[in-house]
Order: C-alpha cells, then structure tokens, then sequence
C-alpha cells in the first residue's frame, strides 16, 4: 500500500480565543503556504494525522517568530472542535466546495428555502465549515422579512437537529420554560420565577445565554452565585433533583449553530424576526420545553421598538410553536426603561438576592414583573386557574419557598456563592431640579459594559431614578460601579462626550 506522504505541522498552543470562529495560524514564510498556495484568509481542512475527525478554519499567517517554520496553532474554539492536543501533527489541504452556497445565493435572488438546503446550510455552520462572510451571507438573505413562516419552521428544526435534544422522563411532569427576547437592561426574571416553578413542582430546565454586546446575560448573573458550566449530564442531574436548573446553553451544545449566528449577526447589527423566533425556539426545544412563556419587551430603546413588530412576533413565535410541537405564550411588556436598579453581574444578582430573601427595599418592579411571568407559566398546569397564577406565585415567593429552593438549586449546581463587590463608585448627578421622563436603555447599559461589565462581574451601574421621579440638582441619577480606576475613568469620560442618558425636564 501506498504510504500518505501529506506534509505536517506540529501543533502549538497560543491560547487566542475568537469566541465561535474557527481559525489557524501560519507563519506566512512557512513552505506549506507557498506549496498550497494559501495565504490570508484562505479556508483550510484541517485534520490530525492518523486520525479521521476533521475542521475547516480560517487562515491568519503570522509575520514573526511567534511561531516557527514547522508549527500551526489554532484558535481555542478550533482546538475544541478538532480534539487536538499540544505536538499533534496535522494535515492540511483545500476543502471541498460548499454546495449549500449555492442554496444561499439562490435566496438572495428570491428562490425560497427548500428543507434539504436550509438543512445543509445549518449542518455546515454548526460543524464551522462557514467562515464569518459566509454565515453573514446566509443571515443578511434571511434579513427584512424574507423569511415566511414555513422557512423559519424548516430553520427552526434544522437548528434543533444540529445538536444535543434532550428528552425528559415521563415522571418528571410537565416541562416549561420562560425566555425574554432582550434589550432591557436589568431584566433578570428568570433567577426569581425558576424557583418559583420548580418550588410549586414543576419541570423547568432554564439554558440561558451569556452577554455578547449587553452589560450582563443571565448566565453572567447566575455564575455569581452558582457554577453554570455544567455539562449535558450533570444538567440532567440537577433537574432530576430539584426540578429546575440555571445553567449557560453553550456548555451543553443546545442548539449550536445559533451561537454562531447570533455571532455574526450582532457584529453586522442585523435585526431579522425570522431568524430571532428560530433561535429562540430552537433552544426552548431542545432543552425538552414544551410550554414556553416569552416575555417580549416594547420601548423606543428595546429590542422590540413598535407594537407592529410586537404583533409580528408574536404570530411567528406562537404558530411556528405549535407546529413544532410546543405550546408557547407570549406577553407584551413595558421597555421604555431597565428593571430593577442593578446593570451587571454582581449587581442584578443582588437585586434577586433582595428578592427571595423577601428584603424591604427589595426593587419592586422586578418582583412584579417576575411575579407575572411566574404566573403565567404556573397557569400551565392543569391545577391553576386561568388568572390565578400570579397570587400562587405571591404566595411561593412570600412564604420563602422560592428561596429555599433557588439555595437547593445552587448548591445543586456546584455551591451557592456570594456576588462580588465592586472598589470604585461614581455617582453621576442630575444637572438641573426637575423630573425623570425617559431614560435610554441602550446607552445605560453601555456605561455599564464600559464600566468592564460582564467580564468585571462587579462591574456595572445602580439606577436610582426610574422614570416619573422627581429630583434636585445634583441628586445622584445612577452610580458606576468598576473593579479598577482605569475602567472607571475610561466610563466617566464616555459620559461626558454623550450625556444624554437619563433626561430630566
């Protein structure tokens, strides 16, 4: 037999995290790149020697020493997908051509998704076989309603079917769920109305998502009080225990080629409502949810800006849920300002803290808001009237079984810990006497990821002047919190050059 006489490279780790891209590293000098003709940007087969599993990644070469002439690193992301480990040798050659390109184009010149393409296209996100242009092609032909609702349920599946679906015992009862589709700093129902289900005995297994552009995502909040990283296994584990679990999705590759997408698509600031409902779905399904409550913010400064828009997603959420099977109920909510005072890890976790611990200066919009959406979803179960929900909820919260049972929880997930506390404050203060009539979502809670929000779990903003509230001149209007003078100087000038945040008349 004819002995494969493919050159190689020794793999060296340089720890480069690119988040969900695949990409190796070259030196640009290297013989391979003048044999194969690769240089920048070029995708590349990646493969161990001796070993059949395979990626493709984006080339980036290298101009100095940091590597040397026979070594290739990869991104972190790309060590993880390839199972590589340091001195690996691996083989590298041209992909394959792409046929589920040809299904990308196609749709941008108005021929509709059929199952097979947008399977195959999903297929090869989720293996990274898509560079970032390409997957930014896919989204912008998915962009401004050009999906109709059989795409997005055909897009929807595809996504589910990509990755890990997770089937619940029979005994477990009914199994639900609540997401909020974002853009309200503050927002952080889930780790109040989670305990409140699981107390009352229902199956609710929350995957949340960590922050990509917003100042802290529940799964930033809840690792300052619980491990979240939990594997498939160990998440069956703490459900099987205690009813309900708060854990990051990425860790249990539910739905993994929403991470890319969602990726890319923050990055070309794309706003598509067919792509929002599958990726949002997707993953309700494939935690095993089949009642789902959404809560779906409306405000100038949210995520969903109109009624119109509103009105649209809803449609799309609840008939493309039940034609894949799962019951989902959507509610309009108010988004013209953050819930709760806290914007940022450590902070919004001392808000729910403030909450199941029943604390009297404990922000009370929070508690209602998430007292409503508990309700809610407790009304799924054949045992609650239909409105009579949210005093069920009251009554969990009040008598202190959500606390017990959110500690339970915790501890369940790997210990309980207490929320990291911030060295440096700022109070930022009203200009003139007057009274709070709009405050922007977007640009507060970027003062808080400024502030060095999620990384600097204690790091954020403390709102003190809601919407209505009358104030003096010099009154502090919120407080910056920053783990370091740098960071903090670094929000205070922001602030100066774009004040408009909090306006008062």
């Amino acid at each position: 037999m004819q002995q494969n006489h493919k050159p190689t490279l020794k793999l060296r780790r340089l720890g480069i995290d690119t988040y969900k891209e695949p990409v190796i590293y070259i030196r640009e000098d290297s013989y391979i790149c003048e044999a194969e003709g690769f240089e920048a940007q070029t995708r590349i087969r990646v493969s161990i020697k001796n070993n059949h599993q395979t990626i493709i990644a984006t080339l980036n070469t290298v101009q100095s020493n940091l590597l040397e002439l026979d070594e290739v690193s990869l991104s972190e992301y790309a060590w993880e997908l390839l199972g590589a480990k340091e001195g690996d040798e691996v083989q590298l050659v041209h992909p394959e051509p792409l046929n589920s390109l040809s299904d990308i184009r196609g749709k941008i010149y108005g021929r509709p998704f059929t199952r097979k393409g947008i399977t195959e296209i999903v297929k090869d996100i989720a293996a990274g076989r898509f560079s970032d242009i390409h997957v930014a092609s896919f989204l912008t032909s998915c962009a401004g309603d050009r999906l109709n609702e059989e795409e997005i349920s055909l897009l929807t599946e595809a996504m589910v079917d990509v990755g890990e679906r997770i089937v619940w015992p029979c005994g477990n009862g009914l199994v639900v769920d609540k997401h909020c589709v974002g853009g309200l700093p503050g927002n952080r129902t889930t780790l109040i109305v989670v305990p409140i289900v699981a107390a009352f005995g229902l199956t609710i297994p929350k995957t949340s998502s960590r922050a990509i552009t917003s100042s802290a995502g529940t799964a930033d909040t809840m690792e300052t009080l619980a491990p979240v990283d939990l594997s498939f296994q160990e998440m069956q584990n703490v459900v099987a225990q205690e009813k309900g679990c708060i854990v990051w999705g990425g860790s249990v590759s539910l739905s993994p080629a929403d991470d890319v997408m969602i990726r890319v698509e923050r990055a070309i600031d794309l706003d598509s409502e067919g792509q929002l409902v599958a990726s949002v779905l997707s993953k309700k399904i494939a935690a095993g949810s089949k009642y789902v409550v959404i809560d779906m913010p409306i405000g100038p400064t949210a995520k969903v800006r109109t009624l119109e828009k509103a009105n649209k997603l809803k449609n799309y959420m609840e008939d493309v849920g039940k034609q894949l099977g799962i019951c989902v109920y959507v509610v309009f909510t108010d988004g013209t300002q953050p819930i709760g005072r806290g914007m940022g890890p450590a902070l919004e976790a001392k808000d729910v803290l403030a909450i199941l611990q029943r604390q009297k200066d404990a922000p009370l919009d929070l508690r209602d808001r998430a007292l409503m959406l508990a309700g809610h979803v407790l009304e799924f179960s054949p045992d609650i009237k239909k409105g009579a929900g949210q005093k069920v909820a009251a009554q969990i919260l009040d008598s202190g079984q959500a606390w017990e049972k959110f500690q339970r929880i915790c501890e369940a997930q790997g210990g309980m810990r207490t929320p990291p506390t911030a060295q440096y404050r700022h109070d930022y203060l009203s200009g003139r006497t007057g009274e709070v009539v709009s405050i922007d979502n977007r640009r507060i809670a970027r003062v808080a990821k400024l502030a060095g929000a999620p990384t600097a779990k204690a790091a954020g903003v403390v709102l003190h002047t809601p919407i209505g509230t009358k104030v003096q001149n010099k009154q502090p209007l919120f407080t910056i919190h920053a783990e370091s003078k740098g960071e903090l100087d670094y929000v205070l000038a922001f602030i100066e050059a774009d004040g408009s945040i909090v306006e008062v008349q």
